[in-house]
């Protein structure tokens, strides 16, 4: 059985930190319940039209769901909102604005009182207090918050990631802070509230610079896709155009890479380049000798010799690659999902699977609206009724 089946989320999300964090709790079974707004829905919907039609953000983060639209301000759908918390939900996540979800009657010490079990996490740019609280967040802003930009791009330019790093490690913290919150419920019985912050999340990711300009020391330098402080580790032109990634660990693996990949033995007793921290500052002059060396070569040549020499390397893939990868196909990790355009390729969370995961559609807005209700008690007349007043 999924191990998190039988589990119920509601979840008052937009855009990525937690719709991603949601898909992944569906991806272990459990039932997660998506409120929309009415007519618009998640506003990521609207982000393009790039997989038949629909968003590709929404896609990525939105499979395995139920849809619900309510307005959640008409005073009769927030009653109905607070009946689902209190009757079917185990944990509840919000993404909204700042003391929005407390504005709802979704607050955690409001709902401990009434139901001690109910976990709730409330996802945010900077936190629930500090003085950042009410500071808008989106994933390029925290990215340069963070430091993360800083250290990132060439020395002429920084660079943001181009996925949304900042959204998704936010959301990877409140999905094992609610696992973590799941196991201690089961020993003590009661829930608890979770505050993540995406500055938090993604400053943690990037303790590695921070800790390397610890004391006022000068930060890793911007090195475009190369390692900052190792060398030879990165992007290196071949003579026929194609771009071989490689990367170096410790010496060892610097004299074969000079014997069997530069068929340059002495190379490795050349004094400027005896240690990583040598190859690194005279990064210049090495580049230059292995442009050199490779000008002759394909990049599968390349990556014939790198091999033999056991150097690690990739190719640099574009997307189409990647969905053509030979690796993910042998290991049969795509899979199908339905969506309101017809089916389409899903990739299997990482991880094993004695039973594979939840995979189900990727919901249209509003699509469970009236199941939903009808599970509170509600015919068809109430539902009716409400659509009328623009409440659901």
């Amino acid at each position: 059985m999924q191990p998190l089946k039988g589990l119920t989320v509601v979840t008052l999300e937009h855009a990525i930190a937690a719709p991603f964090a949601t898909r992944q709790l569906a991806d272990l079974g459990a039932r997660v319940i998506k409120i929309e707004r009415p007519g618009v829905g998640d506003f990521a919907r609207g982000y393009d039209e790039r997989v038949r039609g629909l968003a590709s953000h929404f896609v990525w983060t939105n499979r395995s769901k139920e849809s619900l639209t309510l307005d959640v301000k008409h005073p009769k759908a927030n009653e109905i909102l607070q009946r689902l918390v209190l009757e079917k939900a185990d944990v509840v996540i919000q993404n909204l604005a700042p003391g929005a979800s407390a504005r709802l009657g979704l607050g955690y010490d409001k709902l401990a009182a009434l139901k001690p079990g109910i976990i709730v996490c409330d996802i945010s740019g900077y936190g629930g207090d500090g003085p950042y609280r009410d500071k808008k967040a989106y994933d390029l802003l925290i990215q340069s918050e963070a430091g993360f930009v800083s250290v990132t791009g060439t020395p002429d330019e920084p660079c943001k990631a181009g996925p949304s790093i900042a959204d998704i490690a936010a959301g990877m913290y409140a999905y094992t802070n609610i696992l973590a919150a799941l196991l201690q419920r089961a020993q003590t019985g009661r829930g608890q509230h979770i505050d993540v912050s995406m500055l938090e999340s993604l400053a943690e990711w990037t303790s590695y610079p921070l800790y390397y300009a610890y004391e006022g020391a000068a930060p890793p330098p911007r090195t475009g896709a190369s390692h900052a402080t190792i060398y030879p580790y990165g992007p290196f032109p071949a003579g026929d155009g194609g771009t071989v990634m490689l990367g170096l660990q410790n010496e060892r693996e610097w004299g074969a890479f000079c014997d069997k990949v530069l068929l340059q033995p002495a190379l490795a007793q050349d004094p400027r380049f005896t240690s990583n921290s040598r190859r690194s500052a005279e990064r210049a002059a090495l580049r230059a000798i292995i442009v050199l060396a490779f000008a002759p070569l394909t990049a599968a040549q390349v990556v014939e010799r790198l091999e033999l020499a056991q150097i690690a390397n990739a190719r640099v893939n574009t997307m189409a690659e990647v969905w053509a990868h030979p690796q993910l196909k042998a290991r049969q990790r795509w899979r199908e999902v339905g969506s309101p355009v017809g089916p389409l390729p899903a990739m299997l969370p990482p991880g094993s699977w004695h039973e594979e995961p939840r995979m189900d559609p990727v919901p249209a807005l509003g699509e469970h609206t009236d199941a939903i209700l009808a599970e509170l008690g509600l015919n068809a007349a109430d539902i009716a009724a409400l659509r009328a007043e623009s409440a659901v």
